[in-house]
């Protein structure tokens, strides 16, 4: 019989934590595996099988709502291959280190407070362990590369214009002669953006999950942002203050950079032409040598050209970087007015929540927020006209002028997003609208049915479909979240859950050994009761490949 479904576990009906899960046959494999960030809805429907018999994850790009849970996937037993382009692969590389290191920071510091408080403590989400050892599984792949995954299984990687090395993702089933194809849109780019190019369109599809973040309203005419931000320069500086700017490490910094130099050299800020910048965040630094690197595979025609001349797209005089903790302590002790770039860009996390503590309070000082505010995250907050806040325990006024760069996004508006998926030339039999806030996604799903004429609709977590059919086979929770959960699934703590996780993975390791020879059982069995700390599958191998390929899940 032949079985294919997708079921929708995350950004459904929300914007972040994006993940999808697909099965066929006896193969199952996510297309993203995201964190939420902000506020959360819904609650998030588990991953339906155990994480070990999860055979690939195909990442659209490196932004942690769309890859930050792979490194709690391997700490629940996933073994599988991670399929991404090269610079997803090298940005998942910084970034997912660095959320590991975040989560492993936050949680010393609440067990210190919990400590003196008498409290229970708290578990780190997942480790820097779990984060190095998901990387290992990491497969780079190119644009336009058509890549068999496995029997009845490929892909391909088309530029989606959203980050570096983002893509939308072509996904071919087959089985017992049935193939669907399947699009996922991932986050697709806004138009005429400096750096990287504007995204490519697809044709031709059985089913494609798009996403909707500005599905209901178009950007304003963008204006010219190196002179924009050059006025909002020469007034913070005119005051004596600091121009603070919460911009994702990835992408946004780099864009910042850019307009940056265009200020220097074209001198559009006479009034302070030795003005400097300061990038506060180690991941903002790695994330900009791996821009350098790729500017043939990733860069749009006109940062080419720069470069061809001998021009550093980003790069000019009074670019400062800070590494160390100390570096970036420093930024502050530093009365000169200058431009802070710092992680994160809707600041719940990271070295920016220092520099606001230190410049909110200030009359002189502007942030200045130049990316989409996810409701319930502290930007958003500040972007809405919050009075004080709470940061590292201290309550702060906020006096600093608080000004939106509009126009400055990474996606799509409503026009370019019609136009993405009209571009499809014979109607899907199915468009799912995923990855924006309920009203948004529903609005753009009825848009897309009325007036581009295709069937389009809005999951929910856990809804579930037959590929070959097209039919709902499943509904998912419609339960709203009481309080903020951690995302696809809850990490487990403790000695005895790590056993039972241990467990589940031994079984998921024994079912796929169905069907091999019988003295090959027999001394994978004795080898199970044996339990040796240094097992080795009975073919002989000591990795996790051969015969045997997930065996040593359990040993490790």
């Amino acid at each position: 019989m032949v079985f294919m479904k997708i079921e929708f576990l995350g950004a459904d009906r929300e914007v972040t934590g994006s993940c999808h899960y697909v099965a066929f046959g006896e193969t199952h494999f996510l297309v993203d595996c995201g964190m939420e960030q902000g506020a959360d809805l819904y609650v998030n429907q588990e991953i339906p099988v155990n994480p070990a018999t999860i055979d690939y994850v195909f990442v659209t790009h490196a932004h942690i709502d769309h890859s930050g849970l792979l490194p709690l996937l391997y700490n629940h037993g996933f073994r599988g291959k991670i399929f991404a382009t090269t610079a997803t692969c090298e940005l998942c590389n910084i970034m997912l280190k660095d959320s590991a290191h975040i989560q492993e920071f936050e949680a010393e510091w609440k067990n210190r407070k919990a400590r003196r408080a008498g409290r229970p403590e708290v578990t780190p989400m997942y480790n820097m362990e779990d984060a190095q050892g998901v990387l290992e599984h990491f497969v780079p792949c190119t644009y336009h590369e058509t890549v068999q995954i496995c029997e009845g299984l490929t892909i391909r990687f088309v530029d989606a214009g959203h980050l570096l090395g983002s893509s939308s993702i072509e996904i071919w089933v087959t089985e017992d002669g049935e193939t669907r194809k399947l699009v996922f849109s991932g986050d697709i780019g806004n138009c005429n953006r400096p750096l990287i190019r504007d995204p490519e369109y697809l044709e031709e599809a059985d089913y494609v999950i798009m996403e909707s973040t500005y599905g209901n309203r178009n950007h304003n005419t963008p204006p010219d942002y190196a002179a924009e931000l050059a006025k909002v320069m020469n007034s913070t500086f005119t005051k004596g203050g600091n121009l603070v700017i919460p911009a994702f490490s990835v992408g946004r910094t780099q864009e910042m950079l850019y307009y940056m130099r265009r200020i220097k050299t074209e001198g559009l800020l006479p009034e302070y032409p030795g003005f400097e910048v300061y990038i506060d965040s180690p991941l903002a630094v790695e994330a900009t040598n791996i821009f350098h690197k790729s500017v043939e595979e990733c860069f749009d025609e006109e940062a080419r050209q720069l470069v061809q001349s001998g021009i550093n797209p980003i790069q000019f005089p009074g670019l400062k970087v800070a590494v160390s903790s100390e570096e970036s302590k420093m930024i502050n002790f530093n009365q000169k007015s200058k431009v802070i770039i710092s992680a994160s860009g809707m600041c719940e996390a990271g070295r920016i929540r220092h520099h606001l503590k230190h410049n909110l309070w200030r009359t002189d000082s502007t942030i200045l927020f130049v990316g989409y505010q996810v409701p319930g995250t502290l930007g958003y907050s500040l972007l809405n006209g919050v009075k004080k806040v709470k940061l590292f325990g201290e309550e702060i006024e906020v006096r600093a002028s608080i000004v939106n760069l509009p126009g400055i996004s990474g996606h799509a508006d409503r026009d370019h997003l019609t136009a993405w998926i009209a571009n499809f030339k014979k109607p899907p039999k199915k468009v799912f609208i995923v990855h924006g806030e309920e009203t948004t996604a529903v609005e753009f799903a009825e848009h897309v049915k009325n007036d581009v004429g295709f069937d389009a609709l809005a999951p929910y977590s856990g809804d579930a479909y037959d590929l070959l059919t097209g039919e709902q086979i499943a509904q998912g929770s419609r339960q709203l979240v009481e309080k903020k959960t951690q995302g696809v699934y809850r990490a487990k703590s403790g000695a005895f859950d790590r056993l039972m996780i241990a467990g589940e993975r031994l079984i998921a390791v024994i079912k796929k050994c169905q069907g091999m020879a019988n003295k090959d059982l027999g001394k994978f069995a004795f080898r199970t009761f044996a339990l040796p700390g240094d097992a080795a599958c009975p073919a002989g191998h000591r990795c996790t490949s051969g015969r045997f390929p997930d065996m040593l899940v359990f040993f490790r």
